[in-house]
């Protein structure tokens, strides 16, 4: 007897055609691209001027690449740069790019650059989303067509190809078959091996003292006498492992702070799996938040805590202290964020990632498999800087020959996590898309929060230059919450350079400026303009805010509570650590 299946639903069915198209487009929306393209072809049409001023630019931009053609026909060494009408770009600055026929390659390149950027810009009706989706679009096109990134046309790689008689393309050639072979066994990039978590990074001595489904919470131990009476408790992102924060010990926050006489205590996420699917973000703050904030409590009673969060870490812990303050709960002694936002009205490059059509796409993706891959979101963070992230490195490792040494944040970098189908879905829509959080509409345990109810003192780091999240993004809570002791710290470096430099780095810089409630908001700029720059690392300066916003020092409570159910589980790093 024939077994009747129920057809899917029409819902289903659009879900997993969608995650069919992800799969042959890399999970990149086309309909994202092609509506942008559409909107400014229809408005360039529009624009007889706009059309004309191209015309006659593309015109300028054609003779300018055949007079250049003529000069260095003659024998004649030029650079590229040689007046040129615009920004020349440095990768053309070696001697060689003087040469001919590399200088024509180098300059009709710089003039086709110049012309595709000037062609999206300033189109009349286009929304200005679209414009720069565009530009992003044709940032990837140039980046990848650039005559830096191919042996044929880039004379250093020429040069260094015969002084070593093909040499580096053999190492080449085997660094590629390695890499495959790693990418196919499922295996972590060349070099990663030397920084096992729990030997070489995440070695700070500790205790695992409370785990759930998703949790572990990691206590570490005292190396001082007395300590602060207050403990710190640590919300890192859960996009990638919390041993960022535990590096090596040059550049170990957790070791900086415990050596400073802290109490230190670190959230370890699960990594996911498709069993996970159905968690969400009330979840992450109940099991993950809350639960970390209980079993401080529990062992070092009667002491409010100080909070940190980083990443999405940060903008999960702001979710969580408007909730405690709207149901009363007073344990935050203060707040701290890291490179973390909480309005996504402006969040940055990863705005080409965020609308309608791309989230439709990676939402199919991630309710077929239960979890969105870590290579994926990888991918996605690369492409904001291909030319550093993807085509240079390619250059290296398979043109040149040459294996850049591994360093502690980059083997981290590679040591990715999964996402839960239902959580990243609602951060993506609720956070990024509808922003949510800002507007007061963002809801807790069923009933909506307010930013506006954290009043505790707050330490916020951004992050110069950040692709993840921009410090004007990140500097934006000063707007919404009504802390009366408000510092903002903007560091030199990226989302993830520049929060871990170590405590000595003499080759970074920060600014930093303190507001109370009463104080007028200052705009960026004027914030800027109006911060003090110091130089060195901003870990000294954030430690003694800790320190002045602590009580008197006192003997370091002991490792777990087993009386109130936190007793020691195991050594650090634990066990989700360690979780692939």
């Amino acid at each position: 007897m024939a077994v009747s299946r129920t057809p899917p639903s029409t819902k289903e069915f659009d879900r997993e055609f969608r995650a069919q198209i992800a799969q042959m487009t890399a999970g990149l929306a086309p309909t994202a691209f092609t509506t942008a393209f559409a909107d400014w072809a229809m408005h360039l049409a529009l624009s007889p001027a706009k059309q004309q001023e191209l015309r006659r630019h593309a015109l300028e931009r054609l003779h300018d690449t055949w007079s250049f053609a003529l000069r260095a026909l003659g024998g004649q060494a030029v650079t590229p740069a040689d007046g040129f009408d615009g920004s020349p770009e440095k990768r053309f600055a070696a001697q060689g790019w003087s040469q001919f026929p590399f200088n024509v390659y180098a300059r009709a390149y710089q003039n086709n650059l110049a012309l595709m950027k000037e062609a999206v810009r300033d189109v009349a009706g286009v929304t200005d989303y679209h414009a720069q989706l565009l530009e992003f679009a044709v940032r990837m096109v140039l980046d990848a067509s650039s005559p830096a990134n191919y042996l044929a046309s880039n004379p250093e790689l020429l040069t260094l190809t015969q002084s070593e008689q093909g040499q580096n393309l053999v190492r080449g050639l085997a660094h590629w078959v390695e890499d495959v072979k790693r990418t196919l066994d499922g295996a972590a990039p060349a070099g990663t091996e030397d920084f096992e978590v729990g030997k070489t990074v995440a070695v700070t001595p500790g205790k695992v003292v409370y785990r759930n489904e998703l949790i572990e919470l990691i206590q570490y131990e005292p190396a001082t006498r007395d300590v602060h009476a207050e403990p710190l408790l640590v919300v890192p992102a859960w996009i990638m492992k919390y041993y960022i924060l535990d590096l090596s010990a040059r550049n170990s926050m957790v070791r900086y702070l415990v050596e400073q006489g802290h109490t230190v205590f670190m959230i370890s996420w699960k990594n996911p799996d498709e069993s996970d699917r159905g968690l969400g973000m009330d979840d992450y703050i109940d099991q993950g938040f809350r639960a970390a904030l209980d079993a401080v409590s529990a062992i070092v009673p009667k002491r409010k805590v100080h909070a940190v969060g980083y990443c999405i870490g940060g903008t999960l812990l702001a979710i969580g202290a408007a909730a405690l303050a709207r149901d009363g709960d007073r344990r935050l002694a203060s707040m701290t964020m890291f490179a973390a936002q909480t309005d996504f009205s402006e969040p940055g490059e990863l705005a080409f990632f965020i609308n309608p059509a791309q989230l439709a796409l990676l939402e199919a993706t991630m309710h077929k498999k239960g979890v969105l891959e870590s290579k994926q979101m990888g991918g996605a963070f690369a492409m904001l800087r291909a030319q550093d992230l993807i085509w240079q490195p390619i250059v290296d490792q398979y043109v040149k020959g040459e294996r850049n040494g591994m360093m502690d944040l980059m083997a981290w970098n590679a040591d990715g996590t999964r996402m839960p189908w239902r959580m990243h879905s609602e951060y993506l829509y609720r956070l990024y898309l509808d922003n949510e959080l800002a507007s007061n509409r963002f809801p807790v345990g069923g009933r909506p929060i307010r930013l506006s109810d954290i009043g505790v003192p707050m330490f916020v780091v951004g992050t110069e230059t950040d692709h993840v999240a921009p410090w004007h993004s990140v500097y934006k809570v000063d707007n919404l919450v009504r802390s009366d002791d408000f510092t903002f710290l903007l560091t030199s470096g990226g989302h993830n350079a520049g929060i871990v430099p170590g405590p000595v780095n003499p080759r970074r810089h920060y600014r930093t400026k303190t507001r109370r409630l009463a104080d007028p908001h200052l705009a960026p700029e004027d914030w800027m303009a109006a911060a003090s720059r110091h130089e060195g690392s901003w870990w000294p300066a954030w430690q003694q805010w800790l320190a002045a916003h602590s009580s008197a020092r006192a003997k370091p409570p002991a490792m777990g509570a087993p009386g109130a159910g936190y007793k020691v589980l195991g050594s650090a790093p634990g066990q989700y650590v360690r979780q692939r």
